[in-house]
């Protein structure tokens, strides 16, 4: 079992192509959630970050995707696809009762991070 650590999963994201970490959130979350956390306006915009021809995305919006693919990674490792997708979309009492992709969106990252923790760790009051 590989162990997700924010140290290796940063490590990981940083040395895979762009285009494919978008492919991949676009695969899981949709494009429209891509979007929404990656804080562009054009909901379509992450299928031409995914396109290995297409443009990259601009460095805030790349800090939030790398970030996101990065919480992605560990929630589905430890919990699976569908358990990790409503994690992003639901409220979270640990963001304020705001949903995971809009704290994301907001560059919370540490709090984000946090949460997803306290998730994978059983530390969430239910």
């Amino acid at each position: 079992m590989t162990t997700h650590t924010p140290v290796t999963l940063h490590r990981s994201t940083n040395k895979s192509n762009p285009h494919e970490i978008v492919r991949q959130l676009n695969e899981v979350l949709g494009s429209t959630l891509v979007a929404a956390l990656a804080g562009v306006k054009n909901r379509k915009q992450p299928h031409d970050w995914a396109r290995p021809d297409g443009p990259e995305p601009r460095d805030a919006a790349w800090n939030r995707v790398q970030f996101a693919h990065q919480i992605w990674t560990a929630l589905e490792a430890e919990e699976g696809r569908d358990v990790a997708r409503r994690w992003f979309i639901g409220g979270n009492p640990l963001l304020g009762e705001g949903t995971p992709v809009m704290a994301i969106r907001e560059d919370r990252h540490a709090e984000v991070r946090r949460a997803a923790q306290a998730f994978i760790d059983g530390d969430v009051d239910e």
